[in-house]
């Protein structure tokens, strides 16, 4: 689950099998009843109708826990935290980095830290389409050391400057959870 509109689909499908919830959060949900194999198997097909998946790999979670804090940390918060991102992280999951990263990578076959600026740049896209921070607020924003840092993310991942972007009349954005 990667936005607000999944996890609303994920309570109607616990809703119309008769299922409590306590939580129901991005890439997790806390349920009262204990599963049997017979509804686990009607709250999978469910899922899949709506287009999302029940995951019972432990690696595969992991996966999605790390997806969910990055899409909750760069499009939920206001500001990005000022600690280093690996170390956020293994808090956060409370999980050693190297072990996450070598995973991500294989099983994604991208790095973390290509997923966090292509989710990175989505957001300043965002940002530079609401037109209400400039360049420099927007750097400050998504915690970059300067604006040329940024441009500069920006243009190796998209082509084009923040700048001849915010020109564009046509301007493009990839939705959360095609960004890869």
């Amino acid at each position: 689950m990667v936005s607000t509109r999944c996890k609303l689909m994920v309570k109607d499908a616990l809703r119309k099998l008769g299922l409590h919830f306590v939580v129901v959060d991005l890439g997790e949900v806390e349920i009262m009843e204990e599963l049997s194999p017979e509804m686990r198997e009607n709250l999978k097909k469910t899922l899949l109708g709506s287009g999302l998946e029940l995951m019972d790999d432990k690696k595969a979670i992991l996966i999605e826990r790390i997806k969910n804090v990055i899409v909750e940390m760069v499009h939920y918060t206001d500001d990005l935290p000022k600690t280093n991102f690996s170390d956020y992280l293994s808090q956060k999951l409370n999980q050693d980095y190297t072990y996450m990263a070598n995973l991500f990578s294989e099983v994604q076959g991208t790095t973390i830290e290509r997923y966090v600026i292509s989710h990175k740049t989505e957001r300043i896209k965002e940002l530079i389409i609401y037109g209400e921070l400039n360049i420099t607020e927007i750097a400050y924003k998504m915690n970059y050391s300067s604006v040329a840092h940024l441009s500069s993310q920006f243009k190796k991942v998209t082509g084009l400057s923040p700048t001849h972007f915010k020109q564009l009349k046509d301007k493009r954005r990839n939705p959360i959870d095609e960004i890869v």
